[in-house]
């Protein structure tokens, strides 16, 4: 499992990068479009050149042709050939590499059962869906063995559920068969779900780079604090263990319900998108949801920030400018609001 080092790297819009992803990591670096991430995973597999120094596991690999660095690359794009088959597609690699036929069916043959595709293996790709076209992609990008694995947005385009699933199975897979993985998302809630460390990248340059709850509440500047939607930090005060592995806890006025493994919470993190509120009582559970009132509102381009006061707990939310259209907020006025359970984040002693 090699260690992967960047050394004042730059090209096109990434100037200067400095980084270290370790052994084995899930690395997932994370920030809008055109930050640069791509072309961050473009040095790393030597497609394109680039000034500075790339080291795999402390070997100075520039002058190195990709197929000669042990790495891995599922774009973005796919790229199955729409004439192969399954099968086909998946062994091209390594048919191109001159592996012998034998061990070629070998490792097709490993492949489609672990991915669950063998079914597929006869079929073109103009007869699978997107989940199974990632998954005959990310085959085709393991068949050589490779040792380190680059992945670009690998489940763009796939509808929710199928996503989650997708994202969840590609790290338990990559985690077990010990490839280092540096996977690319603008996404940042798939990023905190699989990650073991996230690196921000912002207009070429890495804005940060944390665990995940590290990120949430403490962003290195403002524009990291932004990607993450300024999350509000509150102090817990107190805690009661509910059911179901659950906790209610308690920050000045304002009662929080989330789950519970145990340990003791000491603060936790609401991201601004992960409120929202009603001028009226919303229907159903009264879960995570409040009362409080208006004191700002801020119009930004596309987004509407506003400030809700409860008691002495001051609370941050965002929503669509479209939305707050057809809400008759003002400042003063009286809001029901309702926190979002799955987004809700927390640290302990």
């Amino acid at each position: 499992m090699p260690e992967i080092e960047l050394v004042n790297v730059s090209r096109y819009n990434c100037h200067g990068l400095n980084l270290t992803i370790r052994d084995g990591e899930y690395f997932v670096i994370v920030g809008p479009t055109g930050a640069g991430k791509t072309t961050l995973l473009n040095m790393i597999s030597g497609v394109m050149d680039y000034n500075g120094t790339v080291l795999i596991d402390q070997v100075d690999v520039n002058s190195f042709p990709p197929f000669k660095r042990g790495v891995g690359y599922m774009f973005q794009e796919l790229a199955l050939f729409p004439h192969l088959s399954v099968a086909a597609n998946i062994a091209f690699g390594m048919r191109a590499q001159g592996y012998e036929k034998v061990a070629v069916k070998e490792r097709i043959s490993f492949l489609l059962k672990m991915m669950r595709i063998d079914h597929l293996s006869g079929r073109y790709p103009h007869m699978l869906s997107g989940g199974e076209k990632k998954r005959v992609a990310l085959a085709r990008s393991l068949a050589p063995s490779p040792r380190i694995l680059l992945l670009d947005e690998p489940t763009s385009n796939l509808d929710q559920q199928t996503a989650e699933y997708l994202r969840v199975e590609l790290n338990g897979l990559l985690k077990k068969l010990g490839v280092t993985t540096v996977h690319v998302t603008h996404d940042l809630q798939e990023a905190e779900e699989i990650a073991d460390r996230i690196a921000f990248i912002a207009n070429g340059v890495i804005e940060q780079v944390a665990a995940p709850l590290d990120l949430f509440f403490n962003p290195a500047n403002t524009r990291v604090a932004e990607f993450i939607r300024m999350p509000n930090i509150l102090e817990c005060r107190q805690t009661r263990p509910l059911t179901s592995g659950l906790v209610e806890t308690l920050s000045d006025e304002l009662k929080i319900v989330l789950p519970y493994d145990g340990q003791c919470i000491r603060k936790i993190a609401i991201p601004s998108d992960g409120i929202c509120l009603f001028a009226t009582q919303p229907p159903g559970p009264a879960l995570n949801s409040f009362i409080g009132t208006v004191e700002k509102i801020n119009r930004y381009n596309g987004i509407v920030k506003v400030k809700v006061a409860i008691g002495k707990t001051k609370l941050f939310t965002e929503l669509p400018a479209s939305t707050f259209k057809t809400l008759p907020f003002e400042n003063g006025m009286m809001v029901h609001g309702v926190i979002k359970t799955d987004r809700l984040r927390y640290i302990g002693t």
